[in-house]
């Protein structure tokens, strides 16, 4: 039995960018350490609105436990979580535990109406999970409407034998990053808004670990900024996370470099440089030596946006500061070094970060499922956000003028009387894809058997090309064989894929105007959503439900949904 460790969290005191057109194609060591005992950690995340100062405005959020971000949950390899959730908020939701492969536990992924009934105001609902066979930085997040840009934390997940097994000099601290945006709007009423059409709703400014920084005041006051204090010679693992709703970040620190040392809990041969590119849902761990002068240094995150003729919307950049213990503490605004940062329109920066990234070959957890012949390949089905309003039609409703985001011409239109897992576990239908007629609204299912090796192409390209796409696959990590800029070519490009130590990751960015391959093994049951994690291409319709069928064995099949599982269902 599992030792019990508390890390309870108790309650504490207290769009968008413009619409624009994206077509997605897919083709379907040794220590002397002893380790650690598996332990069970437990949290309670009480879910209310609190209300919260910036820019000299007062509005309530909906929140974590009274925390912006909220707790992060700290683990090691093996380890069971289990988390209370106490919904105080008057909204529906689900926690998501992004990253987290849930093996043979799609019950606990949190997507309503995808794996459960949603959490309604009053209500509760336990979550239980194991983290075996992962380490690395992930993070969870609401997964209703837009909450998520409010209700959000990390989830670090530690080696069973300590720090002393990194495949990386053993770092000082450990830091974790949040990249977010704060938002002076109902993020509810955002969502709804979006589901009639309304598109004009932008955040008001971008944050990190919660504080907007010196770039925003209230009457002349300047925002708290988030302070780094580093000691000189130390080296500091931050572990970066992109939790925004709509922007993809350039993330720089003034006189430093980074060492690229993991991305989505996978780790990847070391890459040193200078900027981080991180789309939403991405995770990064890099390690910084702090070697400048003695000073303070500007942390700086700044947005992506798709180059012109696309639309420009109001997104905005944040910074914190980075400063040596012993040095100035009270000087200037003035007296703090700034980075020079791309621009904000170089997209091709984020294309060759991410084509930088490859698998650390000998740490790379079942590595072969990258070189098995692909079972599923070809089978094309497209994503597509048009330029212009579209007339779309639900079941049974009017046809209106509204614009969506597809995949083979079907906008993803949740379940609305039964989970799509209880429907396939119980095999109450779902036995497809379930379409209308083209550019109509439908619920999205792919079905694959159990052991499938599947290859996807996600294509970027159409008329107007907005933001690039991060793809994100619950239950599962994607390899990453390759990414191109323009039209994907099998006759040609096939050959550029890298079968030998490819970077693996849960969230793909597919680039501005380009595309990605990735290759994955089918072998966890269930039921799992894919989806762009930009909001408002998820509000709009961009995603889909691979089913993995049960294998031939009871350890490769789904079991029943956990005791109490069903309570207060309607």
């Amino acid at each position: 039995m599992k030792p019990f460790r508390s890390s309870s969290s108790s309650l504490l005191s207290p769009m968008a960018a413009a619409v624009t057109v994206v077509a997605v194609s897919i083709i379907l060591s040794a220590t002397a350490v002893p380790p650690v005992a598996a332990a069970t950690v437990e949290h309670t995340f009480v879910v209310s609105q609190v209300n919260m100062t910036h820019m000299c405005n007062e509005i309530p959020v909906t929140v974590v436990n009274g925390q912006l971000p909220g707790p992060t949950i700290e683990v090691t390899e093996g380890d069971t979580v289990i988390v209370h959730v106490v919904n105080k908020s008057p909204y529906n939701l689900t926690i998501h535990w992004h990253g987290v492969y849930q093996m043979r536990n799609c019950w606990n992924d949190g997507v309503p109406m995808v794996t459960q009934r949603p959490i309604r105001p009053n209500g509760n609902f336990t979550y239980q999970f194991d983290v075996a066979g992962q380490e690395g930085t992930l993070w969870w997040h609401a997964h209703d409407a837009f909450l998520r840009g409010a209700i959000y934390g990390a989830l670090i997940i530690r080696p069973r034998n300590g720090a002393a097994s990194y495949p990386f000099p053993k770092p000082h601290k450990e830091i974790p990053i949040l990249i977010g945006e704060w938002w002076e709007k109902d993020l509810a009423a955002v969502d709804r808004n979006f589901s009639r059409g309304l598109y004009d709703e932008f955040s008001s400014g971008s944050t990190i670990n919660g504080k907007l920084g010196d770039l925003f005041n209230c009457s002349g006051v300047f925002e708290d900024g988030y302070v780094l204090d580093v000691e000189p010679g130390k080296t500091y693992l931050l572990r970066i996370i992109n939790a925004a709703l709509f922007s993809e970040y350039f993330i720089k620190i003034a006189g430093h470099k980074f060492t690229v040392v993991a991305a989505d809990a996978n780790y990847v041969t070391p890459y040193t440089t200078d900027v981080i590119v991180i789309a939403p849902g991405e995770t990064m761990d890099a390690l910084v030596v702090a070697d400048a002068a003695p000073g303070r240094y500007y942390i700086a995150a700044q947005p992506i946006q798709a180059p012109p003729p696309d639309t420009q919307t109001p997104e905005f950049a944040t910074r914190g500061t980075l400063q040596y213990t012993g040095g100035v503490t009270n000087s200037s605004r003035a007296d703090v070094v700034a980075p020079e940062m791309p621009h904000e329109h170089d997209t091709i920066k984020s294309f060759y970060f991410h084509g930088n990234l490859t698998g650390l070959r000998h740490r790379q957890r079942a590595g072969a499922g990258a070189r098995r012949r692909a079972s599923l390949r070809h089978a094309r089905a497209g994503l597509h956000m048009p330029a212009r309003p579209q007339v779309v039609q639900e079941r049974d409703e009017p046809k209106s003028n509204q614009v969506i985001a597809n995949m083979n011409n079907v906008s993803f239109h949740d379940a609305t009387a039964t989970p799509i897992l209880e429907a396939h576990y119980y095999r109450r239908g779902g036995n497809g894809v379930m379409r209308l007629e083209p550019t109509s609204r439908a619920t999205v299912v792919r079905r694959f058997r159990h052991g499938d090796v599947v290859d996807i192409v996600f294509q970027s390209t159409a008329m107007l090309q907005g933001d690039s796409n991060p793809m994100h696959l619950h239950g599962h990590d994607m390899f990453v064989l390759a990414q191109g800029i323009g039209n994907y070519d099998a006759a040609t490009d096939e050959a550029k894929f890298n079968l030998v130590n490819p970077a693996r990751k849960n969230t793909v960015l597919v680039p501005n105007l380009g595309w990605a391959a990735i290759r994955f093994v089918a072998d966890n049951p269930g039921a799992w959503f894919i989806h762009c994690h930009f909001e408002f291409h998820l509000a709009m319709g961009m995603a889909a439900v691979f089913v993995v069928e049960d294998g031939s064995t009871p350890n490769t099949s789904l079991p029943p949904p956990p005791p109490g599982f069903m309570e207060g269902s309607p």
